[in-house]
């Protein structure tokens, strides 16, 4: 089985890996559904987080028929990448890899096409 988790290093802060990378996206015309500050979010109930912010996007156009075709895959779509910095404050950007999406759900060649280009996409960030 593919692996499952790519993690990859950014030279740039938190927020500004996922805003380069939204502004990717963006410019694709591929949707951006949220952003979770997680670190935010701990803060505000008194605790101390590093910098995490989880970043959902993806096409309803790519996505809808691979949840049609496998529902479970609903689980991992729509596409996630997760921007964390470590205890020795490197900034990393995390996803899963479209081909372990692809074997966990059994998903045919033809529909894993949308989120089969992921990984130049998030690579494009993180320069």
């Amino acid at each position: 089985m593919a692996t499952s988790i790519f993690t990859l290093p950014s030279p740039h802060s938190v927020p500004e890996t996922l805003d380069r990378l939204e502004s990717i996206l963006q410019a694709k015309n591929i949707k951006v559904f949220a952003r979770i500050d997680h670190s935010g979010e701990a803060e505000k109930v008194g605790l101390h987080m590093p910098p995490t912010q989880l970043l959902i996007f993806g096409s309803p156009n790519g996505g809808t028929p691979i949840m049609l075709a496998a529902p479970l895959s609903a689980i991992d779509l729509p596409v996630k990448a997760l921007a964390w910095q470590d205890a020795e404050g490197k900034v990393w950007l995390s996803y899963n890899d479209p081909q372990y999406i692809k074997a966990r759900h059994s998903i045919p060649e033809d529909l894993v096409l949308p989120i089969s280009n992921l990984n130049s996409l998030i690579q494009q960030a993180v320069i």
